[in-house]
């Protein structure tokens, strides 16, 4: 199977209603296997009139999806995320081909991540929590409800195409919502079958996927049905999405940025630290919003950290899916890679590339794990989100510094603390500007505890029963009993 799926050319297909679907101008976009740069297939380009389709398809389906009861709606999750499970090596295979992940990222984590989190909300969806009803007006009875929104359209990133994808559809499913969801345009293909697997369990319409570029999108957050909009991308996106559906007073639900710091204090168990460190900020070729991006180091501890950090970016080599011994794989795309580089050409005299900075291979968008060393505050490199095997390291003299450097970015959605000092540890996270602060640790995430953040970062609240309020909206009843 892997093979074969890893030779054959690929031919994707909108899902809506049900059923595969093509669209009505037969426009395709390639698709490309970023571990070669090749092309390996197609891939539908929505446009105006399909997506105009697809919302009525999915808004008729609201109709009784909304119906059905938590109890209903938990045990079809459940038989999907037993399909997928069934199914975990074709989805696996997908991922791997579409994002040149390793395979044993995909297999072993953010897969079972995304099984678990369908299997998450489909228990969610029956133990809702709301405020208790009583007499709160004589001769009256009030109670709230919470209810579905409608329709929702969903776009997903890149960095992590498969978990996104379950991540938005299951908690809105769960809650009695339809779904229009579009993969990124580079990144379709685990989406697709993923979305084609539960739909033998859904009805109809309830859950389509289209695919296509920045206006396919565009063209979904303009349409008049969907009752929200939530999109994981990059702050111009979000902003982008934040002005259109304000023109119409959607809901609109925003996971963007990061420009994650870890801080290293003086206490640190620093091979610990850098070992860790090394692979939230690598893994995945640096290709996410929670990578461990920034650096920020006590003066004990700097140097041998940078050195620690050095020896860790050397070791751990790019590769493709299929080399075992490979660390992390290619940048998304050639735009990607070119990106990347674009970062590190435009540094500043004062700042120096310690370990690599350069492409690896001239066939797909490999590129070295690299650490840069005489940074400041302001450069870009440390301002902006990269998204590549790119890390900086900076010195702090104090807690309070080390704060101020931490929290001086626009963004705000995770952070990390190293330290055996458990005050220390309390106090700083408390200060962090981060929806997310972990201690001694970087990168594990849980489908139970809320995924969110602060400022440029992020509006929106995923995973646990924060993930599921998002999709619902709150009704308070009143029945007036009393005769008079």
């Amino acid at each position: 199977m892997e093979a074969y799926l890893l030779t054959t050319a690929l031919e994707l297909h909108n899902f809506v209603d049900g059923e595969p679907a093509d669209t009505l101008a037969g426009e395709t976009l390639p698709l490309v296997d970023p571990s070669t740069g090749e092309e390996y297939g197609t891939a539908p380009l929505t446009r105006w009139t399909d997506v105009d389709a697809v919302m009525t398809v999915a808004a008729s389906a609201f109709e009784s999806w909304s119906q059905t009861t938590p109890r209903q709606r938990q045990q079809v999750l459940l038989d999907v995320a037993d399909a997928v499970e069934e199914r975990a090596d074709e989805l696996v295979v997908a991922e791997c081909r579409n994002t040149g992940k390793p395979w044993s990222v995909v297999r072993d984590d953010e897969l079972p991540m995304a099984v678990d989190l369908i299997r998450f909300y489909a228990g969610a969806a029956r133990v809702q929590e709301d405020g208790a009803g009583g007499e709160y007006r004589p001769g009256h009875t009030s109670f709230s409800r919470r209810e579905p929104i409608g329709v929702c359209a969903q776009v997903t990133s890149w960095t992590h195409p498969l978990v996104l994808a379950a991540a938005k559809f299951a908690p809105a499913l769960a809650a009695g919502n339809t779904v229009v969801i579009k993969p990124a345009e580079t990144t379709p293909v685990s989406t697709a079958l993923l979305v084609e697997i539960a739909g033998q369990f859904l009805p109809a319409g309830a859950l389509n996927l289209i695919c296509g570029d920045r206006d396919s999108g565009r063209a979904m957050v303009a349409h008049e049905v969907p009752g929200m909009f939530s999109i994981t991308g990059t702050v111009r996106s979000g902003m982008e999405v934040a002005g259109s559906v304000a023109a119409d007073l959607k809901r609109a639900h925003l996971q963007l940025g990061g420009k994650a710091p870890a801080v290293v204090f003086d206490d640190a168990d620093v091979p610990r630290a850098a070992r860790r460190i090394a692979a939230a900020a690598f893994g995945n070729a640096g290709q996410s919003c929670t990578a461990a991006s920034r650096v920020l180091a006590g003066p004990a501890v700097f140097d041998e950290l940078v050195v620690a950090l050095a020896e860790w970016a050397e070791a751990m080599r790019p590769g493709p899916p299929q080399d075992l011994d490979a660390a992390f794989g290619p940048l998304n795309s050639l735009g990607q890679l070119e990106i990347v580089q674009a970062h590190l050409e435009r540094l500043p005299a004062h700042a120096r590339i310690l370990v690599g900075g350069r492409r690896k291979g001239a066939r797909g968008f490999f590129h070295e794990a690299t650490v840069v060393v005489g940074v400041e505050q302001d450069d870009e490199l440390v301002q902006n989100e990269v998204l590549g095997p790119v890390l900086t390291v900076q010195r702090f003299d104090s807690e309070q510094e080390a704060v101020e450097l931490a929290n001086g970015v626009r963004y705000g959605l995770v952070s990390s603390i190293w330290t055996r000092d458990h005050a220390r540890a309390m106090r700083v996270s408390r200060r962090l500007q981060a929806g997310t602060v972990w201690i001694n640790t970087h990168h594990p995430f849980t489908a139970e505890m809320p995924h969110s953040g602060f400022k440029h970062s992020a509006s929106a609240r995923d995973f646990g029963r924060y993930g599921l309020e998002e999709y619902s909206r709150i009704k308070h009843v009143m029945s007036a009993w009393d005769e008079e």
